[in-house]
């Protein structure tokens, strides 16, 4: 991984403050023939230009999005695979792109009613470029079926509750923390999992025990390398951390990369899509709850108050401060290597390798990280997360651990192959960086 452009001083100071971002222009993504990547960078727009839904939010809504919209493939192209919640009855002669675009629309509009007069202008836009006909009327009646499945299926699924975080006075309990103070997403663990069968199933190890060597290690290796003003992090290290840390997510970018580069056809392209949300947002309800379990301090509170902690190996700094503004929530496990190391564990079972060279540019950093394969960026993540002075690197560990846990469930018992073999999926050659 390289650096596509230099940092600059101002960045750093930006991104340690509270993040603030203004709705982008919303518009129908052109340039491409594949309507499921289309409408999932639609859906993006929807979900952070426009809502800013943080990332314990957003994972429910691409879920929904992408769900209903492979549901709506398969059944046009005559089930070849398990549904997600239904197969309508469909003659294969249905407008596929005219599917694609109802559904992703029709679950859209129940998610953001306040964006509805720019949704169904852009809905519109897409449907007056598809032929009128049966086709075209078979396909809307397919992912409006497809779409109000979804919907019904995720009322009242634990999304709006009021939970809140328990807030510790004892070493090695989570409170909130500098600058913000502020605590968010205690409702995820509580949210109805799409796929796995409960949220506790793949609980992690736990944070490593105040009193060990291990856990003093790990301290003063976040102390030295996470700090704000740290004299050992390298600019590519400073980086990388911002970069992955960009609320909006890099991966989305990724995925869609991934499905053109690699030439997926609409259905292989709707079903990695599905594969892909389904099992983030099962695996940040899972991250949530084991976050709930462990409810372990974070690293800017474990250092401004090692003087309680008991342990010789570590010393309190009261000024500390990390390079990122700490998340309001626990730090065990990692949501990021949750999310991620899930994401490129089901890239790495669908297109069947785990070398594949793909790129993303962050808004953050202003700069482009490039990648030889899905594991280089699981790695990269977990130390990027110390790094940013933010997470123990146990977290980031244990995170990847649980990620892997949940998609290897997914892989296991969801998306089956049915009957029908589908188109192969062809290699695209790839420009070494």
């Amino acid at each position: 991984m390289r650096r596509h452009a230099g940092m600059v001083a101002t960045l750093i100071l930006a991104v340690i403050s509270p993040l603030a971002a203004t709705p982008a222009a919303a518009t129908t993504t052109t340039g491409t023939a594949n309507s499921v990547v289309r409408w999932d960078r639609n859906a993006q727009t929807a979900i952070w230009d426009v809502a800013q839904q943080q990332p314990w939010e957003q994972g429910r809504s691409f879920a929904m999005v992408n769900g209903a919209v492979y549901d709506a493939v398969n059944a046009i192209a005559g089930k070849p695979y398990q549904p997600y919640l239904i197969s309508p009855r469909t003659t294969g002669r249905e407008s596929v792109d005219a599917a694609v675009a109802t559904a992703a629309y029709r679950v859209l509009d129940a998610l953001f009613p306040a964006q509805a007069d720019r949704l169904s202008e852009q809905y519109g836009q897409e449907l007056a470029g598809i032929p009128e006909g049966p086709a075209k009327r078979g396909g809307i009646a397919v992912g409006t079926r497809t779409a109000a499945a979804m919907i019904a299926a995720r009322q009242n699924d634990g999304s709006d509750g009021d939970q809140q975080w328990v807030i510790g006075t004892e070493p090695g309990e989570w409170r909130p923390t500098p600058p913000t103070f502020t605590a968010a997403g205690a409702m995820t663990p509580f949210i109805r999992p799409y796929l796995i069968p409960n949220a506790a199933m793949f609980r992690t190890a736990g944070p490593l025990p105040l009193g060990s060597t291990g856990y003093a290690t790990e301290f003063n290796e976040i102390k030295q390398v996470g700090a704000v003003n740290s004299t050992t992090r390298t600019p590519d290290q400073t980086e990388a951390a911002i970069w992955w840390h960009d609320r909006h997510v890099t991966e989305w970018e990724i995925k869609r990369q991934l499905a053109q580069s690699r030439r997926l056809t609409v259905l292989q392209t709707a079903r990695m899509f599905a594969m892909t949300d389904l099992t983030v947002a099962d695996t940040g309800i899972a991250c949530f709850d084991d976050k709930r379990a462990w409810s372990f301090w974070r690293p800017v509170s474990a250092i401004q108050l090692a003087g309680t902690d008991g342990n010789p190996g570590t010393s309190p700094d009261p000024d500390w401060m990390p390079l990122l503004v700490t998340p309001p929530f626990p730090d065990h496990p990692s949501g990021h290597t949750c999310a991620t190391a899930a994401r490129m564990a089901i890239w790495r079972t669908v297109l069947g390798s785990d070398r594949i060279a793909f790129h993303a540019y962050s808004e953050a950093t202003g700069t482009t990280r490039y990648f030889h394969s899905f594991s280089e960026a699981v790695n990269e993540v977990v130390s990027a997360r110390v790094w940013g002075g933010i997470h123990f690197r146990t977290a980031s560990l244990q995170g990847k651990q649980l990620g892997d846990a949940t998609s290897a469930y997914v892989s296991a018992h969801y998306f089956k192959k049915l009957h029908t073999q589908p188109p192969p999926v062809v290699e695209a050659q790839f420009q070494q960086p």
